[in-house]
């Protein structure tokens, strides 16, 4: 390729490059910012969940147009809290993607729910009106639909269609922040949604989530939840001038978020649409690089929204000449970190003789599918090497 080529041209020099050699499947952009807001929350002597956290509720839930966000300390334990505000609970069906990371059945599982599993659309990796109507049951009581990948799913569809159904619709974020549908945040106009900030995420707080939503009731329970059930916050009591007797209305968890997280997580927002247009560029590149590769099929965009690409994912088809896992290897010794694609949960161990009706497109896409680098920081040169071995790779 000669250095004239447009797609060369605008090559960047991140400030962050990884250091030579193997290239990483991700790499948080962190930096000496968020090492100074953390280091500022310690320093400050308040360190639990606090005024920083509170902050961060407050600029995430702006971000995604959400009237409430509540920080906690997962995704898993923020779509525990939304399933349990649902009230579901033994007897109740809740239908799922099987292609998600297993946290997502096993949430319904914590609330004694019986996770259902749907094929999804083999374009997006995502739920749909007709996989998640194919097996819906009269004890169907929620729909739980993913942004898979940082691909948005059709949620105007999922919603008009659980409406229509009498069923509320819940979403895991986990991968959506800085997508959109619409035009509009995901996460926008959603029931209940519940985010990641794990360092795979295209922001993070090391570890952490959210769960965002527009119900005023559904927050202050929510918030109580996560705090042992307790009427009065630790902050609250901090605040007062008098003594506080808190009383526990109901059984509670501890999955509060820190404020040295949440000061870190106020940085990184502030990163995010730097962050979701270098990826989105980056992602763009890998198209035109690999457009004329036989065999391979990278993710798009769907036609109602744009993705975050916080997973850029390909798809083989028979006319690769090698299957996934042998592909894995062949770019792990060329010194490539790639990983296996979205994984089908009602396959792991974990769900041994649990019933599923025929899941092909889920089945394809896990077997079929692998994760290439992207990062913030990734270079036209890195990007240059995992192609080179995509198509040397393909040409035998």
């Amino acid at each position: 390729m000669s250095a004239q080529d447009p797609v060369r041209a605008q090559d960047p020099v991140p400030a962050q490059a990884p250091a030579p050699g193997r290239i990483p499947v991700m790499v948080p952009w962190l930096g000496e910012e968020e090492a100074r807001a953390a280091a500022d929350a310690v320093l400050s002597g308040w360190v639990a969940q606090g005024p920083r956290v509170t902050e961060f509720e407050r600029a995430f839930a702006e971000r995604v147009g959400a009237e409430h966000g509540i920080a906690v300390s997962s995704c898993t334990t923020a779509l525990h809290l939304a399933l349990i505000a649902l009230d579901l609970g033994p007897g109740d069906e809740v239908v799922v993607p099987s292609l998600s990371f297993i946290a997502t059945a096993n949430a319904v599982r914590y609330v004694g729910a019986h996770p259902v599993f749907a094929d999804v659309e083999e374009a997006t990796g995502n739920l749909t009106p007709d996989t998640v109507d194919a097996v819906r049951t009269p004890r169907t009581k929620a729909v739980l639909a993913v942004h898979q990948g940082g691909v948005p799913a059709d949620v105007h569809a999922l919603r008009a269609a659980c409406a229509d159904w009498g069923v509320p619709l819940v979403e895991d974020a986990a991968c959506g922040i800085g997508a959109t549908v619409g035009g509009k945040s995901v996460g926008h106009g959603a029931l209940l949604a519940a985010w990641s900030f794990h360092p795979r995420k295209v922001i993070t707080t090391g570890e952490g989530g959210m769960v965002t939503t527009d119900d005023a009731q559904w927050a202050q329970r929510l918030r109580r939840l996560r705090e042992h059930g307790m009427n009065v916050s630790a902050a609250q009591r901090h605040a007062s001038s008098k003594p506080i007797a808190e009383s526990y209305l109901e059984v509670g968890y501890n999955y509060r978020m820190t404020d040295i997280q949440a000061a870190v997580g106020l940085v990184q927002l502030g990163k995010l649409d730097a962050i979701v247009a270098r990826r989105r560029e980056l992602a763009a590149r890998y198209g035109r690089l690999l457009d004329g590769i036989p065999g391979l099929r990278p993710v798009r965009d769907p036609g109602h929204g744009e993705g975050n690409f916080q997973s850029y994912w390909v798809l083989l088809t028979e006319d690769y000449p090698v299957g996934r896992d042998e592909l894995l290897a062949v770019l792990a010794e060329a010194g490539i970190s790639a990983r296996r694609g979205i994984m089908a949960s009602h396959l792991e161990p974990a769900y041994a003789g649990h019933a599923a009706a025929p899941l092909p497109v889920t089945e394809r896409i896990s077997r079929d599918s692998l994760i290439l680098p992207l990062f913030h920081t990734m270079t036209h040169d890195q990007q240059d090497r995992v192609v080179a071995a995509l198509r040397a790779r393909a040409a035998g």
